[in-house]
């Protein structure tokens, strides 16, 4: 992948034939709104099909939170499917539209432009007793945590095989820009602009203060040991939230950049820092002044 020949926003056009919803598993308010957007999809003669991905697709609908969408980056992003992300949910960094905007957007997407961010994935494998696993995909981060009774765990990391450090801590955070939004962001990692080419390691809860988070250049490979010094300690390696593998003694985990962008439709009439103040509370008064510019922003 050459990083700096891929531009992080474009401005296009699709033709729209078909399109997947995706629902939030187990949620009735989810369910209701598939079967509204369904009818309106199916009126403008767009096959649609419900929480089913295929190569052919020409665009992806999430409803829910940001959880839902994770659960589908890696396979939209292996057929180069935009996806487009309805919040539902509380919180909303990826599934930035609301209810109320989503008809006047689709009117927009089917009739016009639209713009759409390559955002950067990870992937990740385990190597134990010289056999690696297959590659997982992220979008937000790739986790070793340990188990809750056992002790401090040390992490022997490298970047392209030159030595940074062997963290003592609960666990190590592996976060794309994106993610850094996410559990990095928890752990006092810093927040990365998503057009940025990078990976964050961020230690959770170092025995050490002076071990702090690290941003290094997304052309890294980087490569963590556990040692253990035992038998019986063991390691979680959890993706997405999911958790994949377990770690022993001198099993290493190898993390690059995956070969894949998430192609994310995005609005078009709010940024990434409107995001930011929006979901992190920035500046508490809840109206912007007039040198702010425009309304307050009411979404959620």
């Amino acid at each position: 992948m050459t990083y700096n020949s891929t531009p992080f926003r474009t401005e296009t056009s699709l033709t729209i034939r078909k399109i997947a919803i995706i629902t939030k598993i187990d949620d009735a308010r989810s369910d209701r709104y598939a079967a509204t957007l369904l009818s309106w999809l199916q009126q403008r003669n767009i096959t649609v099909s419900l929480d089913k991905i295929s190569s052919d697709l020409d665009m992806i609908i999430v409803l829910g939170g940001d959880g839902t969408l994770l659960h589908i980056a890696d396979k939209a992003a292996r057929h180069a499917i935009p996806v487009l992300g309805i919040n539902l949910g509380n919180l909303g960094f990826l599934t930035e539209l609301t209810e109320i905007e989503t008809f006047q957007a689709l009117d927009r997407i089917l009739t016009g432009k639209l713009t759409i961010e390559n955002r950067l994935m990870l992937k990740a494998r385990l190597v134990s007793n010289g056999q690696a696993t297959d590659y997982r995909y992220a979008l937000n981060d790739v986790v070793i945590t340990k188990n809750v009774l056992d002790r401090l765990l040390r992490l022997s990391t490298k970047a392209d095989d030159e030595y940074i450090t062997t963290y003592k801590a609960d666990g190590l955070i592996f976060s794309s820009p994106t993610g850094s939004t996410a559990y990095n962001l928890s752990a006092g990692g810093p927040l990365v602009y998503p057009g940025l080419a990078t990976i964050t390691v961020t230690p959770i809860c170092p025995f050490m203060l002076s071990s702090r988070p690290i941003i290094l250049p997304a052309d890294k490979q980087i490569k963590t040991r556990f040692d253990a010094g035992n038998r019986i300690e063991r390691a979680q390696v959890i993706i997405d939230g999911q958790s994949f593998w377990e770690m022993k003694d001198r099993d290493e985990l190898e993390l690059e950049t995956a070969e894949h962008f998430l192609q994310l439709i995005v609005s078009s009439t709010r940024d990434y820092f409107t995001i930011l103040r929006n979901k992190l509370h920035w500046g508490v008064s809840g109206e912007k002044t007039s040198s702010e510019g425009g309304e307050p922003d009411k979404t959620t």
